[in-house]
């Protein structure tokens, strides 16, 4: 890494959501993967990169399933409660950032990405932090992308040599997150991811490309190529 100053970053991990597309008995960062939950994969992938400090996983109030994990019991895992939308649990989280003074940058990432890379991690943190404001990981759009009319039909082919897939962690400073994401939502903006709230400040954040394995689990056949994707880190660790 080529960053020359000591540098700690918190992790907050936005894990209210339902997962109601995953057509489960519970939201899908409880689902099991390789004898682990979906979260469980996710929270210690982040506390095993070295400059991640504390994990800061926002649940739902009277979540019955969070306190069951080990991990629940970790002191560098933090809950807070959840909100409404995503947008909502990441502001709680950056609160408790604020508030304890545990970090100038932040790092979210979705609690159903059981298979980010420390590779990618590091890329990101490497490439924004001495000259950005902020950046996401993201992934160059592979498949020719159609643009529907509301009749499910093709209205025209877009341009994909500008389209990204957003994916995560996605990293800004602590104080410019909350400051965008407050004044999204009092304003009733649309805020589909971070980055999303710093553009809407007239900021453009930094696309850092990082793997297409990097999967975010939301539908059921999703699990089987989650669990080959960890198989295959495990295997390439050892």
């Amino acid at each position: 890494m080529a960053l020359t100053t000591p540098l700690s970053i918190t992790a907050i991990v936005p894990a209210a959501g339902v997962g109601s597309r995953m057509k489960a008995d519970r939201p899908k960062q409880y689902l099991l993967l390789n004898g682990k939950t979906v979260l469980e994969h996710t929270i210690e992938q982040l506390l095993a990169f070295p400059l991640v400090n504390k994990v800061v996983v926002a649940i739902t109030d009277g979540d019955p399933y969070f306190p069951e994990l080990t991990l629940a019991q970790d002191n560098r895992v933090i809950r807070v409660s959840g909100g409404k939308e995503r947008a909502d649990s990441v502001l709680s989280g950056l609160s408790y950032v604020q508030e304890h003074q545990l970090s100038e940058w932040v790092m979210v990432h979705d609690a159903a990405r059981p298979c980010v890379r420390h590779s990618d991690i590091d890329k990101l943190i490497t490439e924004v932090i001495p000259e950005h404001i902020g950046g996401i990981l993201a992934s160059p759009v592979r498949d020719t992308m159609k643009q529907a009319t509301q009749e499910q039909c093709i209205e025209t082919t877009i341009d994909r040599s500008v389209l990204w897939h957003a994916l995560t962690p996605q990293l800004f400073t602590t104080e410019l997150l909350y400051s965008a994401l407050q004044t999204g939502l009092d304003k009733n903006l649309s805020i589909t991811d971070e980055s999303s709230a710093i553009e809407l400040m007239g900021y453009q954040p930094k696309l850092v490309q990082g793997r297409a394995d990097n999967l975010k689990i939301t539908q059921p056949e999703d699990l089987d190529l989650a669990e080959f994707y960890l198989q295959k880190m495990k295997k390439e660790t050892k």
